[in-house]
């Protein structure tokens, strides 16, 4: 699915019985360097989609299949990327696209929400997307951040580093790998959650504050 982290591709691998094979014997490591990719970490390198596969299929045989996916959709996607774009590399691109995944799953706002992190990395700015911080929070994370997590410094709170994340934090699909390297060209420096699963879009800091009174805190 979508948004999923390699950890939860993991377990719904072990958990299906028409599959065969033991993933909790390879590790991570292990795994990535079967796959030609040694020292890489495993995250956002699978693609989601549908695999269909006959009982008794080995669980490795699944993650081959889904890995090379990912090498052909990211290939598609950086063939038709924007010229001006703030990072040089695929790797970067599926990072982003990682972020875009997990901020929105309306197909509508893919665009508009790269557009947002394309440039906020132009203008230097923190990205602060709360996905990474919960990433970084790993097990910790119980359904909800408070202010002292977003405080709290680790490779991937956004809120408190510069830049990209060092490693995906999920699994992109198709539109957010395509909207990565093609971002909405707006103005929008901000965005905001409805409540709806829907954002509000907004270019300067005081419209993002009126709507985060308005959407967060139910201000009118």
């Amino acid at each position: 699915i979508e948004g999923w982290t390699f950890q939860q591709l993991r377990a719904a691998l072990m958990a299906d019985p028409t599959l065969d094979g033991d993933l909790d014997a390879v590790s991570d490591a292990e795994l990535m360097d079967g796959l030609g990719m040694p020292g890489m970490h495993p995250e956002g390198w699978f693609f989601p989609d549908t695999y269909f596969h006959t009982r008794g299929h080995d669980r490795l045989r699944v993650l081959e299949r889904a890995h090379a996916r990912m090498q052909t959709e990211l290939e598609s996607a950086w063939q038709r990327r924007q010229g001006d774009l703030p990072f040089d590399t695929r790797y970067e691109g599926l990072i982003l696209a990682s972020m875009i995944e997990r901020e929105t799953g309306l197909d509508g706002e893919r665009r508009k929400v790269a557009g947002v992190l394309v440039r906020r990395l132009r203008e230097g700015m923190r990205l602060q997307t709360d996905p990474t911080v919960i990433y970084g929070m790993g097990d910790a994370y119980q359904g909800r951040i408070r202010r002292s997590d977003l405080r709290r410094d680790t490779p991937y709170n956004t809120y408190t580093r510069y830049g990209l994340t060092p490693t995906p934090i999920a699994m992109p699909g198709r539109d957010a790998l395509r909207a990565a390297f093609d971002p909405d060209e707006g103005e929008a420096l901000y965005f905001v959650s409805r409540g709806d699963g829907s954002h509000h879009f907004s270019a300067t800091l005081d419209e993002h504050n009126a709507a985060v009174r308005r959407y967060i805190l139910g201000e009118r």
